[in-house]
């Protein structure tokens, strides 16, 4: 099906209507927002319409999680941080969003708030997410037709609190001297460790809730999270596809031990045909996401347990550079130490997974309306 690239003027006038009603219009910008290119227009709608902006998983990047409007991502399996932007919103603005990214009931759990679905197709819907106006065409232009239809607004100013409490958490991860690391501390370094438009993608599993969460991310499809169905062992394969796409860039593979295991035999390849690649391996001898489940849904665990190889003698017999972090001020300069290098280079970082049962019991406690 071929879909229409210029908005229709009736429906960007239906949602115009809607806006100019809104006492606390929020905008959900999803992975169509990204694949579509359409950052630059979203920063002109936001910034006109002063619109607080939270991105799904997908969606990371789209706005600069340092722009004034950004509240950064949602998409955690309980409550987090961004939800209070969208607490007490009359109207979403969805941009970009589809409903496999995640389910809608988390920012609309009563199904009562108006959405304005802008897209370049059509909406799934379902109970929490029943659009009020879809505007289908060209992503860019249709926010640039509803910013010229719309009156301006000053600033949510709720996003910056938003913000604070996201830099707080990880500058209290980067000062954690513990070993094993903090996943705080692990997102921490390696933030600092690339540049604002370097690559990283992020596998499966507890990684990706930490990496998501935290990890400031500054143009679209720099975080590049596998989410949907939550492929596990994406993330070592697409680096060397990232690599050769965008030699400019230097990529960091991010994942789990039980994700790297999956696709581990690509460091031959990596090596074979000589591609840059540096992978950072979160090891804890378990699946740490699903161990993390069962401790929030039913109170025990059961299978989740297994015994890795020497992970950099593991490396090392395909021909690539081991390293293996034993304090927790090693991880910075063996990231950027590895980064730097052309070869291949798989870093284990153990880490205390005690964190995330203490993360959902301290996100649980918050009640602060913004």
């Amino acid at each position: 099906m071929v879909y229409p690239e210029a908005p229709s003027a009736s429906q960007v006038e239906r949602a115009a209507a809607i806006l100019r009603e809104a006492r606390n219009p929020v905008l959900l910008a999803g992975h169509g927002a990204a694949r579509n290119h359409a950052g630059a227009a979203l920063a002109r709608f936001a910034e006109h319409t002063g619109v607080a902006v939270a991105t799904t998983f997908h969606g990371k990047g789209v706005l600069a999680d340092d722009h004034p409007n950004s509240m950064g991502a949602i998409g955690f399996m309980r409550r987090d941080y961004a939800n209070f932007g969208f607490d007490q919103a009359d109207v979403i603005v969805a941009v970009g969003y589809e409903l496999q990214e995640f389910d809608p009931v988390k920012i609309n759990p009563d199904g009562d708030k108006q959405i304005i679905h802008i897209h370049r197709f059509p909406a799934e819907v379902d109970a929490h997410y029943s659009v009020a106006v879809g505007i289908e065409g060209d992503i860019s232009g249709s926010l640039d037709a509803l910013r010229e239809a719309v009156p301006a607004r000053p600033p949510h100013t709720g996003a910056a609190k938003i913000r604070e409490l996201v830099a707080d958490e990880l500058f209290r991860g980067q000062q954690d001297d513990r070993f094993p690391l903090s996943p705080q501390r692990i997102v921490a370094d390696t933030r600092a460790a690339l540049g604002r438009d370097d690559i990283v993608l992020v596998d499966t599993g507890a990684v990706k809730m930490w990496m998501a969460r935290l990890y400031p991310t500054y143009a679209a499809n720099t975080c590049l999270v596998s989410n949907g169905l939550s492929t596990m062992g994406f993330s070592l394969p697409g680096a060397l596809g990232v690599s050769l796409a965008r030699p400019d860039r230097r990529v960091l593979a991010v994942t789990g031990d039980g994700s790297f295991l999956m696709h581990s035999q690509e460091i031959e390849t990596a090596v074979r045909e000589r591609i840059p690649l540096t992978v950072l391996v979160w090891e804890d001898s378990g699946y740490g996401l699903i161990e993390w489940k069962m401790r929030l849904e039913t109170g025990t665990v059961s299978n989740v347990r297994f015994t890795n190889p020497e992970i950099t003698q593991y490396a090392a017999s395909f021909g690539a550079t081991g390293y293996h972090i034993t304090q927790a001020d090693d991880l910075l300069p063996t990231l950027r130490k590895a980064l730097d290098d052309d070869g291949v280079s798989i870093i284990v970082a153990p880490v205390d997974y005690a964190e995330n049962i203490n993360l959902t019991d301290h996100l649980g406690a918050l009640t602060d309306p913004l």
